[in-house]
């Protein structure tokens, strides 16, 4: 699995990081990659353990990047010049650096990057002292949302803006922000005086889920409000009629689930006060993807990248387009396949682009027609299965969508149900190693994007709202059953998996609806929501966002308080260091379960987190896969 990340593009170069699992080293390595437009010309450009998320100045001279040393290093940030040479260190903050982003005149660059408290994470105390983790001084803690899964805790590092001055020797990282208002995504303003950033409302200076957009005087200063948002800002980018774009969902309160993903533009008048957004495209029927980057102007358009039944599509939003629906959106790229990142220089567009065979290829589209110019996913060709796409009806005559992957031969196959996380998520057409291991296994695997997944429509989202374990439940069976159809599965040996949301979806089938499975795979699950209320890293305003605040309602959602129900063989399989869902979900649910009879079996994982199937440790990932695969070797 190569998987590329986002591109970037200037003139005729072209650069993007490619990172590949090490097993040997249980790491993830990789370094930059010159990618030629004419296709077939792919080269190495760096040389580091891990470079990654490349920029070109604006002048085309120089790239900067992230750079980490080994498996254990933060990421630094170095600069080096496009026709060669050595690479030059810039910044190396002890916590390591985000992506960098150059300044209009190609000598600065903006970063943002965690500032630990003296005495914490290494930095040492004003008397030169440095504890190790366990002999830190107690943490004082006085908020709601005080850690978060994958990163730890918050309070005691923040994230701050810097810029550093390139081309001056010795020239030390410049810190322009101080307090809780986690500022991040940063963008230069035309006059290179402010950066723009995104960041919790009123600077942070109490709990909330909105962030809006700010500017920050280069030269020292508060940060100035440009806009209040509707509910968020992510990844502002200034256009060149001097006003900014940025992705952004509208909620009130804690209703921060199942929101669409809109494009925004707003006036960029720092002298005006805050100006009011404008929605450019529909809330009901565009959901944009932000993991895949912020909006790219071009000559006929705004690009995005939009989530559409299982695609992540490429589409082009008129500038003046106003609440634009699906339908009013050209396709740039990325049908029946899911567009990662995206670049463009005038009309040329580059975006990486995974299908159902490839972890990600570069594609150019150019003169509305599409080029694949890398071939990093040749490994996997003739390894993978192509998903057969599945169309149902849910008993309420609802229509459904999801695929079955199919291993070799004739069958009829053992089938595994696979039920995705969120659940304001998605299965999608690019390749997904979990089903394809299975399916390399001679196990058929159903995937299916019941109401509560995101790219559907909001309507569709936002269906489970205080209704878990009703018409998702539906259209989860739906497309089991009509992939239990066919003649070449086996109706008869069914098994049920799922993380996260797909966990908690586990155990409520496997409650309610046990007699059609043999055994069950719940992972890294909310399996009580009372506890989760308390110790989820998003547990104090998520449970009421999608069960309401009712303690009775989080009780009778809980697939822990259905246990005694459940009589299928049942593992239970966790992080120890999850932070999204605690390990103690996974500890009740165990000895609820071996308590009450059932062939049960706890499998934890050491230090890691919530995202171990996507971002683990290597060798995590690779021991889980066998696992799975004894599992359902011994009940299928």
């Amino acid at each position: 699995m190569a998987t590329p990340g986002a591109p970037a593009l200037r003139g005729d170069l072209l650069l993007v990081g490619l990172a590949t699992p090490d097993l040997a080293g249980n790491a993830y390595t990789g370094a930059l990659h010159r990618v030629g437009l004419g296709g077939g010309d792919v080269r190495a450009f760096s040389h580091g353990f891990r470079d990654q998320a490349p920029a070109l100045s604006p002048d085309g001279r120089q790239v900067a990047f992230l750079r980490s040393t080994d498996a254990a290093s933060p990421a630094r940030l170095f600069v080096m010049p496009v026709d060669g040479g050595e690479p030059r260190e810039v910044a190396a903050p002890p916590l390591g650096a985000d992506a960098p982003v150059w300044a209009p005149d190609s000598r600065r660059i903006a970063f943002v990057a965690r500032v630990a408290e003296p005495g914490r994470y290494g930095v040492p105390t004003a008397d030169g002292d440095t504890p190790g983790p366990a002999a830190e001084a107690p943490r004082v803690i006085t908020r709601l949302e005080y850690r978060l899964d994958g990163v730890g805790f918050l309070h005691d590092r923040p994230p701050q803006l810097f810029t550093v001055d390139t081309e001056r020797a010795g020239a030390r990282p410049r810190r322009l922000t101080t307090g809780l208002g986690e500022p991040a995504h940063p963008v230069w303003a035309p006059s290179g005086e402010h950066v723009l950033v995104r960041a919790k409302r009123d600077w942070g200076e109490r709990e909330s889920l909105n962030t809006d957009l700010y500017a920050i005087p280069v030269d020292g200063g508060e940060p100035v409000l440009v806009a209040r948002s509707e509910g968020t800002v992510e990844r502002p980018v200034v256009l060149t009629d001097g006003t900014v774009a940025y992705l952004g969902e509208a909620f009130d309160g804690v209703g921060a689930v199942a929101c669409t993903m809109g494009l925004w533009t707003v006036p960029l008048a720092l002298d005006a006060g805050p100006a009011t957004p404008r929605r450019l495209t529909d809330p009901e029927t565009v959901d944009i993807e932000p993991s895949s980057g912020a909006a790219v102007q071009t000559t006929s358009g705004l690009l995005v990248a939009v989530r559409n039944r299982g695609a992540v599509e490429l589409r082009r939003v008129p500038p003046t387009a106003d609440r634009a629906t699906l339908t009013e959106l050209a396709v740039v790229a990325g049908e029946q396949a899911v567009v990662r990142g995206f670049a463009a220089d005038g009309d040329r567009v580059v975006c990486t682009v995974s299908t159902w065979d490839t972890a990600g290829e570069v594609v150019l589209v150019e003169n509305d027609t599409s080029r694949r110019l890398t071939d990093f996913s040749a490994g996997l060709r003739g390894r993978v299965r192509q998903p057969v796409e599945i169309k149902a009806v849910a008993p309420d005559g609802y229509a459904t969508h999801g695929w079955i992957v199919l291993p070799e031969g004739d069958g009829p196959h053992p089938v595994l149900l696979m039920v995705h996380g969120g659940p304001f998520a998605y299965y999608h057409w690019g390749v997904f190693d979990e089903a394809q291991v299975c399916a390399a296994a001679g196990y058929a695997v159903v995937l299916g994007n019941p109401r509560g997944s995101a790219g559907y429509g909001q309507a569709h989202g936002r269906a489970i709202l205080r209704a878990m374990g009703t018409v998702d439940v539906d259209d989860v069976l739906s497309v089991l059953d009509a992939a239990l159809e066919r003649p070449d599965v086996d109706a008869t040996r069914v098994g049920v998996m799922g993380g996260s949301y797909g966990g908690w979806m586990t155990g409520w089938l496997a409650a309610h609806h046990g007699g059609r499975f043999r055994a069950a795979w719940s992972e890294r699950a909310v399996n009580a929501w009372d506890s989760f209320v308390g110790s989820s890293d998003i547990g104090w305003w998520f449970a009421d966002a999608y069960l309401g605040p009712d303690p009775a309602d989080h009780l009778a959602s809980s697939p822990l308080a259905h246990a005694h129900r459940i009589t299928v063989p049942f593992a239970v399989v966790h992080s120890e260091t999850d932070w999204r869902c605690p390990v103690e979900q996974a500890q009740r649910m165990y000895v609820a379960l071996r308590r009450g009879g059932v062939d049960a079996e706890l499998i934890l994982f050491p230090g890691e987190g919530h995202e171990l199937t996507r971002s683990g440790k290597p060798r995590h990932r690779e021991q889980r896969f066998r696992e799975v695969l004894r599992w359902w070797s011994r009940h299928l």
